[in-house]
């Protein structure tokens, strides 16, 4: 049987991982630093994205999102270890984007877990360290080219 903290620690980690999607979705980035750790390590690499600190991710996503029309992160079946005041989550997602093809939209999809460390903080749950896991892309334009990755500082 779960306890009262453990219910509510999953409930609090659960929202952490929705407002995610929702920045990322809304292209909110100031939003990313409640959702993040001052250290947080963010590896998109797998993806054909870029790692890097918080800050470095933030400049990186306000750029390459740009040649994207639209996309919804989906995330779900999160798989969630507690430890005291640290966590382990791996979550899918299933992440529709659109980009324009000679003036058209073309819908692609990607597959892919994250994988995160948290860690609870003075002000909640906190990512502090996120990973993706490629599973698939599907209906990819044979002209699209991932946005160039960052060079660290």
């Amino acid at each position: 049987m779960l306890s009262l903290q453990e219910i509510s620690d999953r409930l609090e980690i659960q929202d952490l991982l929705a407002s995610y999607s929702h920045a990322i979705d809304r292209r909110n980035y100031a939003a990313l630093d409640n959702l993040f750790t001052d250290d947080a390590i963010i590896d998109y690499s797998e993806m054909g994205g870029a790692a890097g600190t918080l800050p470095e991710m933030k400049a990186y996503l306000s750029r390459a999102l740009q040649q994207f029309r639209g996309s919804q992160h989906l995330v779900a079946t999160t798989a969630l270890i507690i430890t005291g005041d640290t966590a382990t989550a791996s979550s899918i997602c299933h992440n529709p984007m659109i980009v324009s093809v000679a003036g058209q939209d073309w819908p692609f999809f990607c597959g892919l877990w994250y994988h995160d460390q948290l860690k609870r903080t003075p002000g909640g749950w906190r990512i502090r360290q996120r990973r993706q896991e490629k599973s698939y892309f599907y209906n990819v334009p044979p002209s699209f080219q991932p946005a160039p990755t960052i060079q660290p500082a």
